[in-house]
């Protein structure tokens, strides 16, 4: 039962679900949609078999039912001073098509998400909506560690008053908390003003396929991408706001605060893997198609449909790597539910076309110092919606995508949507420990969403004297791949390391570590680095940033890349946050340096080459 084959079916936005179970019925009990006998395994249930850690919600579910499973998680996972941030607790509530009066708060670990084939099929008319606030009201906090959590695939008609006239949708987080296919009525506020403390800080982040028919107020956010979006106004933000393909983006303005680094089109990209139940009662997978040149938010996504008889539903209290590994032999696509998965082996993909889609910010330990997941020489494969968490053995990295040389396939990629990897963080497991978080050595894959971080702090703590050791956070082999929204954090040499030809980031935002010694500057490691032998190679907002908090690190540059590639780096930045040190040149020689200014705060500079000049501030 392969995706693009067996059990499987192109969907347009005419195509609706109740004929599409009839065809998808009758094709499963003969033959797939090319003609060829269906892959003997065992048919999954549809509806699905869902754990506790998942609720699905539909119009005849009371609002005191849908209110009290909602905040029951903000209860554990919610609320002020950053509760249930290393919680052990996941969460996915999925809402069926129909219309709900009811506010949703959205904690640690929770997912809130549609279950229409588009956005406007799954509807809150309630005054707040589906909402996320700063985890501090203190406004030198705020959201900056207001991670992981998401929200997907609905329609919000949110007028709520958040900060003095900004009326709608508020979404105050930082990195690994996306917001994706929503179709927001009035403005979209992504960081939160608290009466007498002022608007938080807030370091995020990445919508993607958004429709915002007020304003998009960026506040406080550091930085920002947008992918595919369509606006009707933005404004503020401060150090590196990078819109990709997005109606209503402003223009290009190197420097700032704020800069804003707009790119016309989306050369090439798919939406994220998403679950969408018929008329029926019956589930099924939506792949969204790969689109090229695109602009605009496409809330009527064209997409394949794989019915739920062929996607295994895996229970982290059940499975192990070895039952899902069966299942993926198999030829079936694996959804994780809501959960932390303790992984003795990979999660093997080796079958073209694959999707692996977590719900509830769905977790993978490496327990045996191996990967958590491993995808083989295939085209077109799908992970998506993943928590990835170093374990305490030994380990060389946690995602393999690929084995030796693999050119991959330019019209069939591979995606990783809103993939996250943490080394450190949870008290639990002990002593976790990686060598590289993401290695990508096959050709043609598109990353779209990524946070990898070597925890700065724990649930005991600050990050000291080398904890949580990590070298790399991704090291891309391969040709022809491109990153959108790439936030990578703390590792002990390199950030990135990029060897592949031809691949293309648009936006990328990293902090060196803040714990290490001068030795890490005399070292030479960067945040972004670009092999001396690549000879094609463009990034669009590339930020570095720094807060030596243990010694007075001495960095010569924050991007090191071939010279003949300097001009392809565009509105690169470096930023002072806060400590010692400094980072003598933004890309290569080039750039001042970003140190303590004459007064408290961060010192951001800006190289703009095409202005040959920099911008400090």
């Amino acid at each position: 039962a392969q995706g693009s084959h067996c059990g499987s079916r192109y969907r347009s936005s005419q195509l609706r679900s109740a004929a599409f179970g009839v065809m998808v019925q009758l094709r499963r009990q003969f033959f797939c949609a090319f003609g060829f006998p269906l892959a003997l395994h065992a048919v999954e249930p549809n509806p699905p078999i869902w754990p506790d850690s998942v609720k699905v919600f539909g119009p005849e579910t009371s609002k005191d039912e849908i209110t009290t499973a909602v905040q029951d998680a903000y209860t554990n996972n919610g609320g002020q001073n950053e509760n249930g941030q290393f919680s052990s607790d996941r969460y996915a509530f999925l809402f069926k098509p129909g219309t709900y009066d009811v506010d949703v708060p959205v904690g640690y670990y929770t997912q809130v998400a549609g279950l229409g084939f588009s956005p406007t099929e799954v509807v809150f008319s309630s005054s707040k909506g589906v909402y996320c606030e700063e985890a501090n009201y203190q406004f030198t906090v705020g959201a900056l560690d207001t991670f992981w959590r998401s929200a997907e695939n609905f329609q919000t008609n949110a007028d709520y008053d958040w900060n003095g006239g900004s009326l709608g949708m508020m979404w105050a987080a930082s990195q690994a908390s996306p917001v994706r296919s929503v179709v927001v009525k009035n403005d979209l506020s992504l960081a939160e003003y608290v009466g007498g403390a002022g608007e938080g800080y807030s370091s995020g982040g990445f919508i993607a396929n958004v429709v915002v028919n007020g304003t998009l107020h960026f506040g406080s956010q550091q930085q920002f991408m947008t992918r595919s979006c369509t606006f009707n106004a933005v404004e503020d933000g401060l150090f590196n706001m990078v819109f990709v393909g997005t109606e209503g983006a402003p223009s290009t303005s190197c420097g700032g605060p704020p800069q804003y680094v707009t790119v016309d089109e989306t050369p090439k990209a798919a939406e994220k893997p998403y679950i969408m139940v018929d008329d029926g009662g019956s589930f099924m997978l939506n792949v969204p198609l790969v689109a090229s040149r695109a602009v605009g938010a496409k809330p009527t996504p064209s997409a394949v449909s794989h019915p739920f008889e062929n996607v295994y539903v895996a229970r982290s209290n059940m499975d192990t790597a070895a039952t899902i590994n069966k299942k993926l032999a198999e030829g079936l696509h694996v959804v994780l539910s809501a959960g932390i998965y303790e992984l003795d082996a990979p999660l093997q993909v080796d079958h073209a076309n694959t999707v692996i889609l977590g719900l509830g910010l769905a977790t993978l330990v490496s327990m045996k110092g191996t990967a958590v997941i491993s995808v083989g020489n295939v085209p077109g494969v799908h992970i998506a919606g993943v928590l990835l968490q170093a374990g305490p053995e030994p380990t060389e990295v946690l995602l393999e995508w690929g084995e030796g040389v693999y050119a991959g396939e330019a019209e069939n990629p591979g995606t990783l949507h809103d993939v996250f990897a943490r080394v450190g963080g949870p008290a639990s497991p002990a002593q976790q420990q990686v060598e590289i978080m993401v290695r990508i050595n096959s050709g043609h894959v598109i990353g779209d969403n990524l946070w990898l971080w070597r925890a700065d702090h724990y649930s005991g703590g600050e990050t000291v004297l080398g904890q949580w050791p990590v070298n790399h956070a991704i090291v891309v082999n391969g040709d022809d791949v491109t990153m959108y929204g790439l936030a990578a954090e703390h590792t002990l040499q390199d950030i990135v390391q990029w060897n592949g030809e031809r691949g293309a980031t648009y936006f990328f935002q990293s902090e060196l570590p803040y714990d290490v010694t001068e030795a890490y500057g005399t070292e030479g490691y960067v945040g972004y680095r670009v092999g001396s032998h690549v000879q094609e190679h463009s990034a669009y907002g590339v930020g570095v940033y720094h807060f030596f908090s243990a010694s007075p690190v001495i960095v010569q540059s924050g991007i090191s890349v071939p010279p003949s590639l300097q001009q392809s780096i565009h509105s690169p930045l470096s930023v002072y946050l806060d400590g010692m040190g400094s980072v003598q040149h933004v890309i290569n020689n080039l750039g001042e340096a970003s140190q303590a200014g004459s007064s408290p705060g961060s010192v951001a500079v800006w190289y703009c080459s095409h202005q040959d000049q920099d911008v400090v501030v």
